[in-house]
């Protein structure tokens, strides 16, 4: 998990960040904390002048200590908190989003150009898609472009009456003056690399705004809580929790549970729980990591057992724990993490009948997964071709099991209102087959761990392409699917194959259908904070916590007219 809440993982590796923003979300929040303070003391009320604006940053640098290079971006934070309760009081149908178009990914963008600018391709491969289509869906206008015309003509038209805007500093300080003199009220979020390519933000900042509404409480903050969930799995915070290791078998389980992972079980388990509190910034009850323990002890376990089934040597980039000590041993170690899971659970100090229906979830999930393996693994002995709805089945059995666990423990642990399981349940369904779908696609672009492609598992991509080809390229499919051919030899002729069919392309479509079908599974959710989370958790796991690209011309947007088809305010 990088420092840096939404950005892309490679601007970690050493590219130039926006000039003047600061590059770590905790001097982000330190300067927002101290610009709220500043607020609060001077009781200030905008509309802000450019000079006011300018004075009130450098006061809040003085206060803060903090660089002067950062003097307009404490601007735009000020004007953020000073207007962030009039945009919750505007009606979702009368806000714009503003988003620059260098946040695709350049060469891969669906997109095209009509009059107005850019026509998103929806094909989910960039931030771009996830913002639009749930801001559209809650009645926003959206513009994808730079540049002040564009927003000039829809605040003259009096269409619009609140700007939530993403763009450099550069574009945000041209846009400020038009907002200010017609008193429209915003949230800038500026972008936190350089240039017009390969550019990142922040993209929890920009849900929040997006989300926004009058009555909203305090949002979760998941990159406090994923650095909290993370902590847990230390050496020392294990021991605390699980008691002194007696034993090898302790030893290994304990090392095996530390390895880092992406830990999203534990991690949904925990943000659940506090989405459905009442407050969701009070502190996590320590009790509730025994049952985040629970979760990661179930999925770890379920681990060592599939590399032992699957015959997969690396896991982590190192190699998989029956590698390590032999099968025998690491069966033991799997078998010995799945009662500590289950006796997590039976010690955490939930009533006596949550504590019951956390078991019954937990045997129910433990089963499920257990035939989806089982599926594939008698599949292996006598492999066939499999069409995309078996491999799909295979991948909910499989993976939507572990996701539906976590949730409905950390929902039952909170005392969830019945209400909530069968979206729940829907939820992990979708979520499950799109992360396998993700995963496979990961596969093709060699950076699966451990790489199902290469193993001949059923793929996603196998089953598409099989039922496209024809000819040789069906002959060679067949083959691949019934493991009569050395996937070494073969492994070129089967991505040509995947390159003349175009089923790259296809599964991504696929993939974007099931993350839509995450976020129109919570429609009847009635608890915001909930909704909102689940929301946000399907385009954390599917971007990385971040997303680039790059425009090759400058950008322009949808109008309201396409987006909304509102007419002018009389």
């Amino acid at each position: 998990m990088s420092e840096h809440g939404g950005i892309a993982a490679d601007q970690a590796q050493g590219k130039p960040g926006q000039n003047g923003v600061p590059q770590t979300k905790a001097e982000r929040d330190r300067l927002l904390a101290v610009v709220r303070q500043f607020l609060k003391s001077t009781g200030s009320v905008p509309p802000f002048s450019v000079d006011e604006l300018a004075a009130s940053s450098d006061r809040v640098l003085a206060l803060a200590g903090a660089d002067e290079r950062y003097r307009k971006f404490v601007a735009v934070l000020i004007s953020n908190e000073a207007w962030r309760d009039s945009v919750a009081a505007v009606p979702y149908q009368r806000r714009l989003l503003l988003l620059p178009k260098c946040l695709r990914v350049e060469g891969e963008c669906a997109g095209t150009l009509d009059e107005f600018g850019l026509v998103c391709g929806d094909c989910g491969r960039c931030p771009i898609y996830d913002l639009k289509s749930e801001a559209e869906r809650l009645g926003y206008a959206v513009l994808v472009a730079e540049g002040s015309a564009p927003v000039m003509a829809l605040i003259k038209a009096r269409r619009i009456e609140a700007v939530i805007g993403v763009s450099c500093l550069t574009a945000l300080e041209a846009i400020y003056p038009l907002m200010e003199s017609a008193a429209i009220p915003g949230i800038a979020v500026p972008l936190l690399m350089n240039g017009c390519a390969n550019t990142a933000v922040d993209l929890d900042w920009v849900w929040d705004a997006i989300l926004l509404t009058g009555g909203d409480a305090p949002r979760l903050d998941l990159e406090a809580m994923r650095t909290e969930v993370d902590a847990w799995f230390t050496p020392d915070a294990l021991d605390a929790a699980l008691g002194p290791v007696t034993g090898e078998t302790e030893r290994i389980a304990r090392a095996w549970l530390a390895k880092s992972g992406k830990r999203w079980r534990p991690f949904l388990a925990a943000c659940v729980f506090q989405a459905l509190r009442s407050d969701p910034q009070a502190p996590l009850p320590a009790d509730l990591r025994k049952i985040a323990l629970a979760v990661e002890c179930f999925h770890k376990a379920s681990l060592i057992h599939d590399d032992i089934e699957d015959h997969d040597a690396m896991r982590y980039g190192e190699k998989t724990l029956h590698e390590q000590y032999g099968i025998p041993v690491a069966l033991n170690v799997g078998d010995f993490l799945l009662g500590e899971g289950y006796r997590m659970i039976a010690e955490s100090a939930a009533p006596a009948d949550r504590r019951a229906e956390m078991l019954r979830v937990a045997a129910g999930g433990h089963r499920e997964l257990a035939i989806g393996q089982g599926a594939e693994l008698c599949w292996a002995r006598r492999p066939a071709p499999l069409s995309s709805d078996e491999v799909l089945d295979i991948f909910r059995r499989k993976t939507a099991p572990a996701f539906e666990v976590a949730l409905r423990l950390g929902a039952i642990a909170a005392g969830a209102a019945d209400g909530v399981w069968d979206v729940l349940h829907r939820y992990s369904q979708a979520l499950g087959i799109a992360y396998q779908i993700r995963d496979d696609l990961k596969d093709w672009n060699g950076d699966g761990d451990p790489d199902d492609l290469a193993a001949l598992r059923p793929s996603i991509l196998l089953a598409l392409a099989y039922a496209r080809a024809r000819g040789e390229d069906r002959r060679l499919l067949e083959a691949v699917w019934r493991r009569t051919v050395d996937p070494a030899v073969v492994a070129g002729q089967v991505r040509g194959a995947f390159d003349r069919l175009e089923v790259v392309a296809q599964a991504q479509r696929l993939l974007k259908t099931y993350k839509d079908a995450c976020i129109s599974s919570l429609e009847p959710l009635d608890g915001a904070a909930l909704k909102a989370l689940l929301r946000r958790v399907v385009f954390r796991i599917f971007h990385d916590f971040g997303q680039r690209g790059s425009p090759s011309e400058p950008g322009a947007g949808h109008a309201w007219d396409r987006a909304a088809g509102a007419e002018p305010v009389a």
